[in-house]
């Protein structure tokens, strides 16, 4: 987008961590958001915080906006009337900002299959409820962006994360065959981003990380704020359709593209990627499930 001022976006999983993060740089961009989140507690310290950080900011003619809006994205029901009503209030919602995730870690037979489908039901049809909500709207403008956050489990199978991995492929997928979909449809004002960031060192995967050679050259994410710089500068300001973070996760696709499989996979294991998820210590389950992840 040329400019964020004066723009309406939708944070979900906002209340706390990468989400807080994102709506915090947008509020400084003169944009105005809606956070959504299941624990309105949270909702509520956010828009308090966050409206004492909008009171020191500026903008000509303009006074960015927070909104809270408690919402279950795996309800369809909730997410159609919650949109309406960011509809209602914003008149327009130029930006979509899929952050809400869920996370359930342990190897796949350690874990009952509620837990995998619960984790596809927020991670990938929380999105599709979402999306399908705002984007009419930015179909009939021709203009929107949509940022769905995946991980860099979505861009390779990680121990440990079996449906959390293939829930953020789905991620990705979706975000790249909507891409398309708006091209063919002449939609080009409409854009599309997926954001890949590895393990953040605070928040959900708070201990989980590679080690030796592996984290060296992808290093844990400092703060959430490196992912909220990677969604509102790179994908919604710059353009970019999938930005990773350390940067030096894109590797992952070069060394899958020109390496065997057998070294690729020998590769990983001496990155360290089999035993990242090992010393994982980061937020409950169930507390969290709505939480900005990574």
């Amino acid at each position: 987008m040329k400019t964020l001022l004066g723009k309406h976006a939708v944070v979900t999983g906002g209340a706390r961590g990468i989400g807080f993060a994102i709506a915090r740089r947008l509020l400084e961009k003169g944009c105005s958001v809606s956070l959504w989140d299941l624990d309105p507690k949270a909702l509520e310290e956010a828009k308090e915080s966050l409206t004492t950080f909008t009171s020191r900011l500026s903008f000509p003619g303009i006074s960015p906006q927070v909104l809270i809006r408690p919402c279950d994205v795996t309800s369809a029901v909730q997410v159609k009337e919650t949109a309406q009503m960011d509809l209602a209030d914003f008149g327009a919602v130029e930006i979509l900002i899929n952050n809400a995730g869920y996370l359930a870690p342990g190897n796949f037979l350690d874990q009952p299959p509620e837990k995998w489908i619960k984790t596809l039901e927020v991670n990938v049809h929380g999105l599709i409820y979402t999306i399908h909500q705002f984007l009419p709207r930015m179909y009939q403008k021709n203009e929107g962006h949509i940022v769905n956050i995946s991980s860099a489990a979505g861009l390779l199978g990680v121990p440990g994360l079996a449906v959390y991995s293939a829930s953020k492929w789905a991620v990705w997928g979706l975000t790249e065959a909507l891409r398309q979909e708006a091209w063919n449809l002449g939609k080009r004002g409409v854009r599309f981003s997926s954001i890949h960031p590895s393990y953040v060192a605070t928040g959900l995967f708070a201990g989980a990380k590679l080690k030796g050679l592996g984290g060296w050259i992808v290093p844990r994410i400092s703060s959430h704020d490196v992912v909220a710089r990677a969604v509102v500068v790179d994908a919604l300001e710059k353009g970019r359709h999938c930005p990773k973070r350390p940067r030096s996760v894109r590797s992952a696709l070069i060394f899958r593209a020109l390496l065997p499989d057998f070294l690729f996979q020998h590769l990983l294991r001496l990155l360290g990627v089999h035993a990242s998820m090992s010393t994982w210590k980061g937020y409950s389950h169930e507390s969290n499930t709505h939480e900005s992840k990574r």
